[in-house]
């Protein structure tokens, strides 16, 4: 289990949509995100492990805990690229990643931003985003366990990797191309 020692300044948002190697690697290149550690939520087990929670028994979701400053990025902003990176519509399963562990959830830690994720889920589905419904879950956030050291800062430290060029850069790819597009917009 991990302590809160952030900044006061900052706050917590928890992400579990597929892969945590992929989660991390975008939400790192966010500005205003202070920090991204990779861990597992919402299961059984106490201080799960990746091998207890890649079986799919622990009942934890694989997700990032992500730490940002709101006077930089809004949380609705963190809102739009966990649903631009993932699919919100798959039950259990992200690409060929499938199991409990990979489904789309928001961990809240706030009344806030309890209000804000369904209003924000609710504005995708009226305006018809995705082909199908989102199944995206929204729970309070429980307990955090942060993932083993090995499990951090993969892509940056494995980019070479199969996995990382072919799932996770192309995620990275998706980001970047609508963050140059809002650039372009808005003159900046």
């Amino acid at each position: 289990m991990t302590e809160n020692k952030q900044d006061p300044g900052l706050e917590t948002a928890i992400f579990g949509g597929g892969c945590f190697w992929c989660l991390e690697a975008v939400f790192d290149l966010v500005d205003g995100v202070d920090s991204v550690v990779p861990g597992y939520c919402g299961g059984h087990v106490a201080d799960p492990e990746y091998r207890q929670v890649c079986s799919g028994g622990t009942g934890h979701a694989e997700v990032v805990k992500v730490d940002f400053d709101p006077a930089r990025v809004s949380y609705r902003e963190l809102l739009e690229t966990f649903f631009l990176i993932h699919d919100p519509t798959t039950v259990d399963r992200q690409g060929n990643d499938i199991g409990p562990q990979y489904r789309s959830v928001i961990f809240v830690t706030s009344d806030e931003q309890l209000h804000e994720a369904l209003a924000f889920i609710e504005e995708l589905g009226e305006q018809r985003v995705y082909p199908k419904a989102i199944v995206t879950r929204v729970e309070r956030a429980p307990t955090f366990w942060p993932a083993e050291i090995e499990h951090h800062d993969y892509y940056v430290n494995h980019s070479d990797q199969p996995y990382c060029q072919y799932v996770v850069a192309p995620k990275i790819a998706k980001y970047r191309g609508k963050l140059a597009e809002r650039r372009g917009r808005h003159g900046g």
